[in-house]
């Protein structure tokens, strides 16, 4: 059986925390992990190195924290240690599944991730390591969006990939607008002018000045690897 070339030799999977949710409303539904981390595999074994930025809104957003009167800094910096929880337990799923995986943190917590070092995560990738990213940047008032971009950027891989509920770009939400036209491909440029919401203006400001693009697609079985092997699925922003 022939098998697509990638198109791609290194890519970031950014991953929203709600991904692990499945049938729950809150927490970690672990089957779903296994699932997702089955997928990161077939893209692995395909020889393309994976890198993952995930969130943490399935356990606590920031945002929301800010919102019910916590001072934003405090609650920001709950919502990176949740992105932690969810590094923990992709990596648990990855490790079971087969795939040598490595979790680096944005904030210093050496009992369970090592510290982000830009060479050393790309070398990591460079030796067929999965690496999972966690606690953004590390600093308050900063999106995983806005950390998947930086990350990106730093090890230099060839596209971001953002599995999303939605099956990409649309003029408007689509679960709120039923007549909502959904972009194959859009530029930067045009994503910030009509002020789109499926990504941070600061993630595609930063993906614009620096001409890496974006994939956005819907995480449903599948749609990772095909992502990756060219196939036209969701909307590519370049």
């Amino acid at each position: 059986m022939t098998v697509n070339k990638p198109a791609y030799d290194r890519v970031l999977l950014k991953l929203s925390g709600e991904s692990l949710l499945g049938r729950l409303s809150y927490g970690i539904d672990f089957a779903t992990a296994r699932s997702i981390a089955q997928e990161i595999k077939e893209v692995h074994d395909l020889g393309v190195q994976v890198a993952i930025m995930i969130g943490g809104g399935n356990i606590f957003r920031g945002l929301r924290g800010s919102e019910a009167g916590m001072d934003r800094a405090s609650a920001d910096h709950m919502g990176l240690l949740a992105t932690v929880i969810n590094g923990i337990a992709l990596q648990d799923a990855l490790e079971k599944a087969g795939v040598v995986t490595r979790h680096a943190s944005a904030l210093e917590i050496r009992a369970v991730a090592e510290p982000f070092i830009r060479r050393k995560a790309a070398s990591h990738l460079e030796k067929g390591r999965v690496v999972i990213f966690t606690a953004g940047i590390g600093s308050p008032y900063f999106t995983t969006d806005t950390a998947g971009a930086l990350r990106a950027l730093e090890v230099r891989a060839q596209v971001i990939l953002k599995a999303t509920k939605v099956d990409g770009v649309y003029t408007a939400d689509p679960l709120l607008v039923p007549t909502a036209r959904k972009f194959k491909t859009i530029r930067f440029t045009e994503f910030l002018k009509k002020g789109l919401k499926v990504m941070d203006a600061t993630a595609i400001s930063l993906c614009r000045d620096n001409n890496l693009p974006i994939i956005i697609f819907n995480l449903k079985k599948g749609n990772i690897k095909k992502a990756v092997l060219g196939e036209p699925i969701g909307t590519r922003v370049y």
